[in-house]
Order: structure tokens, then C-alpha cells, then sequence
């Protein structure tokens, strides 16, 4: 197989290759760049035997079959080449038609592209049938989800040999069509829009958003966190690429913060400085506050979101009156002190307040797991008390959970999140991009989240979820937060995505 792209995803995937037994030619048209990338992956493959994690036959055997290639026609009897250039289709095109003309009618042509149509790479080719995508993640040795993105006219019979290589190289394969930002690109694209928003109306400062979206929302790392890493830059192409490719929808709007701050060359962590400063990082989180400890709750209205919050409030010693009635919404409501806690449904406490006629109402964000869950966030209406707020405090921390405080915003952070991606993910499913076990494992295994967001959905409550989106549209009457029409199909029927 042939290289086109000495970089750090085209090196990745010659060290994948060579390892798993392919003869794998490295071409750059920098000069020394294929050498120089020879060179470190040989280095890496030395280190791995060092340190164990790799047989050192293997390794040696792995580091023969790195070859330079001097030029293209060094391509001329490889069976498959991957691209891994410049992020530009005209470049893109160019390749593929002058490799059209050296390689044999059975080679296929492989784009590593994270966003750019593959359909639209093929057109230039006089055979578009054997183009197809294979995007993989970086690190390419390390990470295990390659997405198979099938062009409009790519071969079936390409795509499945496709997938059995990717197999046989250890690697994940997940079908998908070439749409604006395959999977991964696109359904994540809400965890960061939903924290970009929280931020930008003034809900919490970056580090609550990142504590909150770790220790209730369960994910790896917070979403500023991630942004750093990634390079805010980097992120910020990738957000207006799939904006404009969908012909500028409001639900894949990038954040003017954003744009502020690249303006501003804060980039990350490869500048010193993003949201956080570097070394340092985020900083540590401040102490919870107090509140008294409860000796009974009452449970408004039941919900199977806040049924295990329940059980573990039982298992504390606390007791527990139940009124026995269903919250509509899927959501759920306490009433601990002076408090009316109420679980998000994508209202404001406020709003709650105003249209149930209660008073002292706190919203609960949801946790990804409320029986295992380090901390929640809290936040407060209107014309809450600090009285009230001190209870539902109370009632977190006699059971050893953390709690963040933070405005009264519809949706809170953890809910809109999850929300969100289910919503994207459905709608992913909808338009035949993917299938629903297609797109959970590649947002499980390309971006390391805990659950996939259907699989989220369904155990939460689809309804739960559509009311969220719900709410919100209503509240902001901002259409990004437009319900998936397979989302509300599967409300109305009673079914499940997985």
C-alpha cells in the first residue's frame, strides 16, 4: 500500500499498516519529510519493543516494510493507497487523478479526510467507484475507530474489502455515508456548541462547565479542557466546515467567543493559553457550599431519570414519601426543606416557578448516573430563598455528592449536552449516514465518550430528552434546538433507538 502525506495522521497510519503486515510506501512532496516520518515511526516501533508492549521480531519485522517512496510511480503496484494531505479538495482531486494514471485498475484510492466530501474527491476520477473515505483518528496507533465512508458511487464490494483490512489491522471499522463531517465530526459537534453557550450568557465559568460535564455528566474530560487540547484553532475550521456544508444551520452555528479568542491567537495548549493558561491548567474546584442535613424528602412526582436519586437518598437513611404520580415531562420533582427541587426538563427554575405556581424552585441538572454521580449543579429561581437553596444543598451533601451552583439557564449543562448529541445522532440515523449501533460505537471509541448518546437516550427516557428539546427551542426560540423527527417518531410510538 502507498502513503501519500508524511504528517502525524499519515505517519499514524503507515505505523498501523507496517505493523499489522502490509509493505507500506511513505511519500511527501516536502523534501526529507517521508524519510524524517520513516525515521520516527521506526523509533516508535523501537521504543514499543523497549518498553514491552511490543515483541521485538515484531517490531523489526514491522520497520522493513517502511519504504520511502522517491515519487508517485513508486505507487504503480500497490493495491491500495491512502491520502493524508492538505484539508483542500482541488489538492485532494489533483492526487487522485495523477495516481488514475500510474496505478492499476484494481487499486483503491482512500481519503483520510475528516470533512471533505468524498463524493466530491471521486468526481474528478474517471473510475469515482474506487474512491472511498477512511478516516482515521489520532493518535492512528492508539485510537481504534476508523470511520468507511462510502462516496456516492463508491463500489459496495470496495467498501466491504475495506472494512475487512481495517479489521485484520486491529483496528474498528464503522460504515458511514459521506455527509458533512461523517459521524464523529458531526454529532459531536453539540458537545462543545452546548458549553460554548452556557459560557457565553455568563451560567458559569469554563472550569464549573468542565467539573460539572466530568464528574455528573461522565465524560473524560470537560469541554474548554478538550477545546485546548485540540487546538481552538483546529476546532474552529473543523465547526465552520460542517456550518457551511450544511448550508449554514443554526444548530452547527460556530460560537463568536471562539472566533474571539483564535482572533486573539489563543489556541490552547500549543499557545500557552486558551481557556486555561498552560502548564497550569484548569484550576481547582471551589469547596461545595453547605446546607442542613435532611431527615425526609418528599417525591413529587416520580421519573425513571430521578428513580435511582431516590434509591440512593433510601440507602442514606433518609426518609422518603412518594406521592405515587408520574411527571409528564419525564422529569421529577422533590420537595426537601423549603425547596422544590425539580429535575430539568429544559425549563428555567424561573419558568418552573411560574408555571407550575410553586415557589423555592431549584433545578437539578441531570448526571449521567445519579447512583454513582461525585456532583451535581444546582440553580435557583428568581424568587428562590437562600433558605431554599441551603436544603437542596443539604440533601447532595448528606449523601457525599459535590454540588455546583450555577444561573438559572433552561437546559442547564449536563442535559443540554446529552440532548443535544442524542438529537444529532438521531437525526445522523435519520438521514441514512449511519446506522444507531454505527454511531455509538464510533462516538465511543473516536471520542472516547462512556455511553453512545442513543444508548444515553434510551436509558434516560426519550421522552425526557424530546421535552428537553423541547423547552429549550421554546425558551431560546433558537431553531438549533429543533426536535430529530426520528426522535419524536420514537416518543410517539413508545419505542427505542437501540
Amino acid at each position: 500500500m502507498g502513503i501519500v502525506g508524511a504528517g502525524t495522521m499519515g505517519s499514524g497510519i503507515a505505523q498501523v499498516a507496517a505493523q499489522a503486515g502490509a509493505q507500506v510506501h511513505v511519500f511527501d512532496a516536502r523534501d526529507g519529510a517521508a524519510q524524517g516520518a520513516v525515521d520516527r515511526i521506526r523509533s516508535d516501533l523501537d521504543r514499543l519493543a523497549t518498553k514491552g508492549r511490543l515483541p521485538a521480531d515484531a517490531a523489526q519485522a514491522a520497520a522493513a516494510r517502511l519504504r520511502v517512496a522517491p515519487d508517485l510511480q513508486a505507487f504503480h503496484a500497490c493495491d491500495l493507497v491512502i491520502e493524508a494531505i492538505v484539508e483542500d479538495l482541488p489538492a485532494k482531486r489533483t492526487l487522485f487523478k495523477t495516481l488514475e494514471g500510474i496505478c492499476g485498475q484494481e487499486t483503491a484510492f482512500a481519503s483520510n479526510t475528516s470533512s471533505i466530501s468524498i463524493t466530491a474527491i471521486a468526481a474528478a476520477l474517471a473510475r469515482p467507484e474506487r474512491v472511498l473515505g477512511l478516516h482515521f483518528f489520532n493518535p492512528a496507533p492508539i485510537l481504534p475507530l476508523v470511520e468507511v465512508v462510502s462516496g456516492h458511487l463508491s463500489d459496495l464490494a470496495l467498501l466491504e474489502r475495506a472494512e475487512a483490512a481495517i479489521r485484520a489491522w486491529g483496528k474498528t471499522p464503522v460504515r458511514c455515508a459521506s455527509t458533512p463531517g461523517f459521524i464523529v465530526n458531526r454529532v459531536a459537534r453539540p458537545f462543545y456548541g452546548e458549553a460554548l453557550r452556557v459560557l457565553e450568557v455568563g451560567a458559569a465559568d469554563a472550569a464549573t462547565i468542565d467539573l460539572v460535564l466530568r464528574e455528573a455528566g461522565g465524560f473524560k474530560m470537560g469541554a474548554f479542557e478538550l477545546l485546548d487540547l485540540i487546538g481552538l484553532d483546529v476546532n474552529l475550521a473543523v465547526s465552520k466546515s460542517v456550518w457551511n456544508a450544511f448550508f449554514q444551520d443554526s444548530r452547527y452555528r460556530p460560537s463568536f467567543l471562539q472566533e474571539e479568542m483564535v482572533a486573539a491567537g489563543l489556541f490552547g495548549r500549543k499557545s500557552g493559553r486558551g481557556f486555561y493558561r498552560y502548564p497550569e491548567g484548569p484550576p481547582d474546584p471551589p469547596a461545595s457550599p453547605f446546607g442542613p442535613s435532611p431527615s425526609q424528602v418528599q417525591y413529587l412526582t416520580e421519573s425513571d431519570a430521578l428513580d435511582p436519586l431516590v434509591d440512593r437518598i433510601k440507602a442514606a437513611g433518609i426518609k422518603v414519601q412518594s406521592r405515587k404520580e408520574d411527571d409528564p415531562f419525564g422529569a421529577g420533582m422533590l420537595r426537601v426543606g423549603n425547596a422544590t427541587v425539580a429535575l430539568t426538563d429544559g425549563r428555567t427554575a424561573a419558568q418552573i416557578a411560574y408555571e407550575e405556581e410553586l415557589t423555592n424552585v431549584v433545578t437539578l441538572d441531570l448526571a449521567r448516573d445519579f447512583a454513582t454521580t461525585r456532583r451535581v449543579a444546582l440553580a435557583r429561581g428568581e424568587d428562590t430563598t437562600t433558605a431554599a437553596l441551603a436544603d437542596a444543598v443539604g440533601l447532595f451533601r448528606a449523601l457525599g455528592i459535590e454540588v455546583s451552583v450555577i444561573d438559572d439557564v433552561p437546559g442547564m449543562i449536563v442535559a443540554r449536552t446529552l440532548a443535544m448529541l442524542a438529537n444529532e445522532a438521531a437525526d445522523a440515523v435519520l438521514q441514512r449516514v449511519a446506522t444507531a449501533e454505527a454511531v455509538d460505537t464510533a462516538m465511543k471509541l473516536g471520542v472516547n465518550h462512556p455511553e453512545g448518546p442513543l444508548e444515553t437516550a434510551d436509558r434516560l427516557g426519550l421522552t425526557l430528552i424530546n421535552t428537553i428539546l423541547t423547552h429549550m427551542q421554546g425558551h431560546t426560540g433558537d431553531n438549533r434546538y429543533r426536535q430529530s423527527l426520528l426522535l419524536q417518531r420514537k416518543v410517539w410510538c413508545g419505542n427505542e433507538f437501540r
